[in-house]
């Protein structure tokens, strides 16, 4: 138990890290205003655990989903940063951009965790 609690926290480390820099670049690129940087994270972290639990499973390599899933992508992706932000636009008013904030980040990471589970099991098969 111990063994994977460490496996989670290094994970989180390195996730919560890649989630840092990913902010910073998408500021710096794109600007304030619209939480861009909370949409990207969201759809790569969709897109990359589609791939995972497909790869993991068919390589028989589930006990690195702490590590890989719970730990890095866990830490990566951000639901809590995402309700937020969405929280944050409903009460400046921008009800349509939180809708489509909302609508949005939800179905293109869904159609991100299909692509990404479709592509692994090409690549798998």
């Amino acid at each position: 138990m111990f063994g994977t609690l460490l496996q989670v926290a290094l994970g989180g480390a390195i996730g919560s890290t890649a989630r840092y820099l990913t902010n910073v670049s998408v500021m710096r690129t794109i600007g304030a205003g619209f939480p861009w940087q909370t949409v990207i994270v969201n759809v790569l972290g969709s897109f990359a655990m589609g791939v995972l639990v497909v790869w993991l499973a068919h390589k028989g390599l589930t006990r690195h989903a702490p590590f890989l899933m719970t730990g890095i992508l866990g830490g990566f992706t951000t639901f809590s940063a995402f309700s937020l932000d969405a929280a944050t636009l409903w009460e400046r008013g921008a009800t349509g951009q939180a809708a489509a904030y909302v609508i949005g980040t939800v179905v293109v990471a869904l159609v991100a965790m299909f692509l990404g589970m479709a592509i692994s099991r090409g690549l798998v098969s």
